[in-house]
């Protein structure tokens, strides 16, 4: 990951830091996200497309990224196109840690060690410039303003960002309700940021042994969660020590 372009795995996890506490906004959907995001981002690489609700390695030539790389070769050794919502579905153990790790080598954050209850280890992250952040969270506020179809990486972002719940993180409040609704709209604006969004949604529903109904024609997939709700179940992946959340 040691580029200059931020990938979008790396700016959803700066979109869910919160600059108050150093944690990480729904953290249980998150890792979900993240392993989404992986997949927008080697869609967007020409590595993978969508194959109905699959996901299928079209290019198995590592990208560079070693991150994503791995996730690439995992996906090339299944052998047949996987189901987006089973390889969201799947353990994701450090994912957010691998990710946040990253981001404190690049200078983007920084690590702050303390306790919970006075015994058990724990480390915040603080973001180091916040005109990353801040320049992130302008492209979303600029497509929710303007209406202005947005460039697929932002449509992903957004599309990923209402799927985890950050809608009530970034636009709080009654005041906000207008602007959750359409980041929830901005989905229809990148297929495969669609299809992966509603995947992270369904992992979270339990409704992952359902195989769904490709896009309609336009690319709109069919609305499944409102902007204020995303019912969440336990994620499976865990850390060894507590990070982040």
């Amino acid at each position: 990951m040691g580029k200059s372009r931020r990938t979008i795995p790396e700016e959803l996890l700066l979109l869910a830091l919160d600059p108050a506490t150093g944690t990480t906004a729904q953290p249980q959907s998150l890792d979900l996200g993240l392993a989404g995001a992986q997949l927008v981002e080697l869609a967007l690489a020409g590595r993978i497309a969508p194959d109905g609700d699959r996901i299928a390695v079209v290019v198995p030539r590592p990208t560079g990224d070693p991150t994503l790389d791995c996730a690439l070769e995992l996906l090339r050794r299944r052998g047949a196109p996987v189901r987006a919502v089973h390889w969201i579905g799947g353990p994701r153990l450090g994912l957010r840690q691998t990710y946040l790790s990253h981001l404190e080598r690049c200078g983007m954050v920084h690590a702050v060690a303390g306790q919970m209850c006075g015994v058990l280890p724990t480390t915040r992250y603080q973001a180091t410039d916040t005109d990353i952040s801040r320049e992130i969270r302008a492209r979303l506020d600029s497509a929710i303003r303007t209406g202005v179809p947005p460039d697929p990486r932002t449509a992903a972002l957004a599309a990923l960002a209402h799927a985890v719940g950050l809608g009530k993180h970034l636009y709080p409040g009654n005041e906000g309700r207008s602007s959750r609704s359409r980041l929830r709209d901005l989905i229809r604006h990148d297929p495969m940021g669609g299809l992966v969004a509603h995947a992270v949604m369904d992992v979270q529903n339990g409704v992952a042994a359902q195989p769904r109904r490709s896009p309609a024609p336009g690319g709109r997939p069919p609305a499944r969660a409102t902007a204020d709700a995303v019912p969440m179940q336990p994620h499976r992946g865990s850390m060894a020590r507590a990070v982040a959340h």
